[in-house]
């Protein structure tokens, strides 16, 4: 069985992000196709972070209790019936990438897991990671790139 898969439309494994999905266009998620989701996944998480980032790694999107039926994420959407936790900028929402000097990574790590995680909107990375534990099926990554002009 092919392993669980996580690509974008809009960039490339370790390509650049477009301006668009970026604090220097509509600050909205990139489109992301998923494929080969474990026929025994409860639901799906997704982590978006930046391990570049001045102060350590920088937060920028946590979702969880995405359906395992889910193939694609539009673009500036958040997956429906999902819920989503505090990214590093405060928000229950996906922050773009602006880092504030060089080219920074942007990791997109999809968690398929055996359970659909019991935590409140609102709930951070850490605890995400940590509801997790002993849950994770299978996992995937897309690398994006960003910097600013």
């Amino acid at each position: 069985m092919d392993k669980l898969h996580l690509t974008s439309k809009a960039f490339t494994h370790n390509g650049m992000i477009p301006p668009e999905y970026t604090c220097d266009g509509t600050d909205g998620n990139p489109p992301l196709t998923i494929r080969n989701v474990p026929a025994k996944s409860r639901s799906l998480a997704l982590i978006v972070d930046d391990p570049d980032a001045p102060r350590g790694t920088w937060v920028h999107w946590v979702v969880w209790n995405i359906g395992p039926d889910t193939t694609e994420i539009p673009p500036n959407t958040a997956p429906r019936g999902a819920l989503q936790g505090t990214n590093d900028f405060g928000n229950q929402s996906y922050g773009g990438p602006c880092p504030p000097s060089g080219t920074h990574r942007y990791f997109f790590k999809l968690y398929a897991l055996d359970i659909s995680p019991a935590l409140k909107a609102g709930a951070t990375k850490a605890q995400l990671e940590e509801a997790m534990k002993g849950h994770i099926l299978e996992k995937a990554e897309l690398l994006g790139l960003y910097r600013r002009r």
